[in-house]
């Protein structure tokens, strides 16, 4: 996956990937490696004649019209091929200056340098720069020709980053005047620039690095095996995959809001809070992902030989280039406790014309109706469910689906939970009889039934198909024996969905099948309420003892449950992530505003859990793209729940530290937040754990030996 979601964006990423890798630019830099003064003339020639750092510049300054977005997929996929030279600091400079007089000097094709600070102890691509972007020191930033700029002697050190020099340099007397002054560039502009456009190296770098040591890891063997087969490996790698998602989304983000010019307060505020987002996830995430590649490599990632450690440099290069991330963080906790939250909008580009009045004017009827009657109203329209086929739901597609939510969302309507029932009703209205439609479909929506799940057993968690509970053929249905555990409400569910296994003589997964079974009125069902760790009894224990399931409760044939729990309908749920954080993450950030100093440290660990966060939010909206786009889940979907466990846990374990001492002695609030803390750690188990889920990427999405 790359930055782009769109046809055009991906097929611009994969085109500009091509042609960066004819510039043979690894071996270009190699070629360099010890001269400090090297500017990659023929590089910057190659580039030159591609427009790429004029993408993202207006027509009006020269430019080739596009968007920041637009360019940000096309520093990307130039990092991934590890293009050196000035592209980076040309591609600033350009979006800064397109509005000034200097603007039409790089839309003929100058080369831009960028300094760092005033003293301009690091500029950026010096050498054969034709001019250098740089601060005054009283938040003002000039334009001058890089004659004006020479440097320092004794200076000309090769920089870390093979494909990048920067350079201590020194101001000619004078250099500076009104003339040389860009009108509007401040500190902070050029800073969020900056990380606009690097965000998008990093997402490159990081690509590089998960797709090389993942080939490495296919056919790379030890101990007659691929080393892709070990677990070790496979979630090492799942992790890269997890960060470089982070890191793409982050990026993404930040290009997408960007707004050089024209901008207005509301639209300043959210680039600047992704643009803190970017900060804090995407360079330190780069580095992490390059590290990760050269212990996957093992000894060949370790040889100068191997371009990991070419990656690698520009990661850290990166990082040291736009600055830590604990000022961003410390940003994002100040932007989050005065009200600004990640706000993402989804251009549906008219296509909702065609269904927005109908939707509206339903929604407005269900919003009308009383309290009580609502959620009948809202089932009698297909509005409870609308991905769902007939007589659930609509079948709406993705668009559908969206508007509807967002009418629900303006008219104050919120849909009940069905809990259960949205695990059991798809598998019923795919696979089950009319009858069976007809009996548990709509009771359940209107929540008149409750269900329960009982698929685990004290030896069969993760490992669903290893279960050991029985069912045998009696006349007019069938008999269950077994214990199940780790069922939520089955003291209050009326029926339960139950895997059983029918035919022990079969492999695991082929003798499952897949029951219906009426907790409140079969005999021989004993349920034993389990005491969590938070003091409360939300699990049971449940023994069935030659608990009688007539036929008709069976679920298409014996054995079919094992297809049957994995059943998702092809018409998958579209949803947009609400701006709001995650309930610990807001509580986080409101214990930051309740007038208790606190530390730095505290507020950076406040503004990282944001990041996370709005990263996992995200991620749903990468999702909803694509499927708006006609295409089909990406990476996003199956990272979103692993990211999004690790936000849970680690908000609601912040929140306790931010407590102090009166964790020890909680009143009512503090008790709720440790209760939250204690709960969360459920998270990481429930619906396969952690460590199952980092396999099945690995080998689902990544492709990696079983």
């Amino acid at each position: 996956m790359s930055i782009g979601i769109s046809d055009e964006h991906v097929e611009l990423a994969a085109s500009l990937r091509k042609w960066a890798a004819s510039l043979d630019g690894v071996e270009v830099a190699r070629a360099a490696e010890g001269d400090a003064t090297a500017s990659f003339d023929d590089i910057w020639q190659s580039v030159t004649e591609m427009g790429i750092a004029l993408i993202g510049v207006p027509e009006s300054a020269g430019g080739a019209g596009g968007s920041v977005l637009d360019q940000a997929v096309a520093l990307e996929a130039c990092a991934r091929e590890l293009v050196p030279g000035a592209l980076l600091g040309t591609v600033v400079a350009a979006s800064l200056l397109s509005e000034s007089a200097a603007g039409a000097t790089v839309a003929g094709g100058a080369r831009g340098a960028l300094a760092l600070d005033p003293r301009l102890d690091v500029v950026l691509d010096l050498p054969g720069a034709d001019l250098v972007l740089l601060p005054d020191g009283v938040d003002r930033w000039h334009v001058v020709p890089a004659s004006s700029v020479a440097a320092r002697d004794g200076a000309e050190a090769v920089s870390p980053d093979l494909t990048r020099r920067f350079t201590a340099a020194e101001l000619a007397p004078g250099a500076l005047t009104e003339e040389t002054l860009v009108v509007g560039v401040t500190d902070d502009l050029v800073r969020r620039t900056l990380v606009t456009f690097a965000s998008a190296e990093a997402a490159g770098v990081a690509r590089w690095c998960l797709a090389t040591a993942v080939e490495y890891a296919k056919v790379r063997e030890q101990f007659g095996r691929p080393i892709g087969s070990f677990q070790a490996i496979k979630h090492l790698c799942a992790e890269m995959l997890e960060t470089a998602e982070a890191i793409t989304a982050s990026a993404w983000d930040v290009a997408a809001v960007a707004l050089p010019s024209a901008r207005d307060d509301e639209g300043d505020s959210q680039w600047a809070f992704a643009a803190d987002v970017a900060q804090v996830v995407a360079f330190d995430g780069a580095v992490d992902v390059a590290k990760a590649c050269i212990q996957v490599l093992g000894g060949i990632g370790f040889t100068y030989e191997h371009d990991a450690h070419l990656y690698l440099r520009r990661a850290l290069a990166l990082r040291a280039l736009v600055g830590g991330a604990d000022a961003s963080a410390s940003r994002l906790t100040a932007a989050a406790v005065s009200g600004t939250r990640r706000q993402v909008a989804v251009d549906l580009d008219g296509r909702d014309d065609a269904v927005r009045d109908d939707v509206r004017t339903v929604v407005e009827g269900i919003a009308a109706t009383a309290e009580e009657a609502r959620r009948a109203a809202l089932v009698d329209a297909g509005y409870l469910t609308p991905h769902w086929p007939a007589p659930a739901g609509l079948a709406a597609d993705a668009v559908t689906q969206i508007v509807i939510d967002q009418e629900l969302a303006r008219a104050g309507v919120v849909r009940p939970d069905i809990v259960i029932a949205g695990w059991a009703l798809p598998t019923i209205l795919e696979h089950g009889t009319d009858a069976q439609r007809e009996r548990f479909v709509r009771p359940s929506l209107l929540g008149d039934l409750v269900w329960c799940q009982l698929f685990s057993e004290p030896g069969s968690g993760s490992d669903l198909a290893s279960l050991r509970t029985r069912a045998e053929k009696v006349e007019g249905g069938w008999r269950l024996n077994g214990q199940k555990v780790w069922t939520s409400v089955a003291e209050r569910a009326d029926w339960g969905i139950c895997l059983a296994r029918t035919d022990a003589d079969v492999p695991q997964h082929k003798g499952i099948s897949y029951f219906l079974v009426d907790m409140k009125n079969s005999p021989g069902i004993d349920i034993r309420p389990l005491r969590e760790i938070t003091g409360e009894a939300l699990f049971n224990e449940v023994f069935l003892d030659d608990v009688f399931v007539p036929d008709e409760c069976l679920v298409a044939e014996p054995g079919d449950g094992w297809k049957l729990a994995r059943t998702t309908l092809a018409n998958e749920r579209v949803a947009m992530a609400t701006s709001r954080l995650d309930k610990s993450v807001e509580r986080a950030v409101a214990l930051c505003d309740d007038g208790a100093e606190r530390s730095a440290s505290e507020q950076v660990a406040v503004g990282r859990a944001v990041a996370l966060a709005t990263v996992c939010g995200l991620l749903g909206v990468r999702t909803v793209l694509r499927s708006l786009a006609g295409q089909g889940p990406g990476a996003e979907s199956s990272v979103a729940k692993l990211l999004g466990v690790r936000s849970r846990q680690d908000a609601s374990e912040l929140v306790m530290e931010l407590h102090g001492a009166a964790a020890l002695v909680p009143d009512h609030a503090v008790r709720a937040d440790q209760w939250e803390m204690l709960n969360t750690r459920c998270l990481s188990i429930a619906g396969g754990t952690t460590q199952i889920l980092r396999n099945v990427a690995g080998e689902r999405i990544l492709g990696l030996p079983r």
